[in-house]
């Protein structure tokens, strides 16, 4: 029995102290509770970090606005259904040559379609029967306003590209200058965490700049490539109907012999 209850009174005390560490862990994760619920992580929003980078971010803002409309308009009006509708461009090409329609008829086609290349059309068929050489050159004088007309805001993109940049770097210095001012004013020699706050709002300036300048860039370079690919296929369709409606065009038609069937009855 005084076996049995050493054993027991052992094991009392060894539970006792087992227990007090983790009564005393319990406490202190306890009082540090209301501590970590007051500790919350800060959060900043996209409108704050704008507002952080300065007031010339308000320019790079508009700037970033232009371009959404510029490229939204672009985007609808370079569209081949828009330039060269390749259906209404197959179609005509092929009633010129087999004579369907004649210079008026042809006329009223192009009146009928709003396209560029319609227009290009148009330009080239008040010549009809003209040397190759007149015809050519209506093309190409039209060609031209299509190429301008194709070519339209896209400055403003270019604009946008150029400019921004130079926003951003004027709100980094702008920036920069405030804070070595406010420091070199105050009682805040010697801790540097607070020109690096200074300078770390500074740059965001530079970097709003940067992120509509660089998609302006790309949009711009996509454009041009476009409108020179349109160009390109304006001028090949137009060579095609200069091969049909001038001079040369026409009395090499004229001149050309009848296909017949050669197709031999039986006897």
């Amino acid at each position: 029995m005084d076996a049995r209850r050493a054993a027991l009174t052992t094991t009392a005390a060894l539970a006792a102290m087992l227990a007090a560490p983790l009564a005393r862990a319990a406490e202190e994760a306890l009082e540090a509770a209301p501590v970590a619920a007051e500790t919350t992580i800060p959060t900043t929003s996209l409108w704050q970090v704008l507002l952080a980078g300065g007031p010339l971010v308000i320019p790079i803002f508009i700037c970033s606005f232009v371009l959404m409309l510029v490229v939204f308009e672009r985007a609808m009006a370079l569209r081949r259904s828009r330039v060269i509708p390749k259906l209404f461009v197959e179609r005509f090409l092929l009633q010129i040559s087999e004579g369907a329609v004649d210079r008026q008829g042809a006329l009223e086609l192009c009146d009928e379609n709003d396209s560029l290349v319609a227009e290009v059309f148009a330009a080239a068929l008040r010549k009809w029967g003209k040397p190759a050489v007149e015809v050519e050159q209506a093309i190409i004088d039209e060609g031209e306003r299509a190429a301008s007309s194709m070519r339209r805001y896209l400055r403003a993109i270019n604009g946008v590209s150029t400019v921004c940049p130079l926003f951003g770097l004027l709100g980094t210095v702008w920036g920069m200058i405030e804070a070595f001012n406010e420091i070199a004013g105050s009682s805040a020699m010697g801790r540097p965490e607070l020109l690096a706050g200074g300078i770390g709002t500074a740059l965001m300036s530079t970097a709003a700049g940067l992120c509509v300048a660089i998609p302006a860039l790309i949009l711009y370079l996509y454009f041009i490539g476009r409108v020179d690919s349109l160009v390109m296929e304006l001028d090949r369709r137009g060579q095609d109907l200069v091969h049909l409606i001038s001079a040369e065009g026409l009395e090499d038609r004229r001149n050309r012999p009848v296909r017949t069937s050669k197709v031999k009855k039986a006897a």
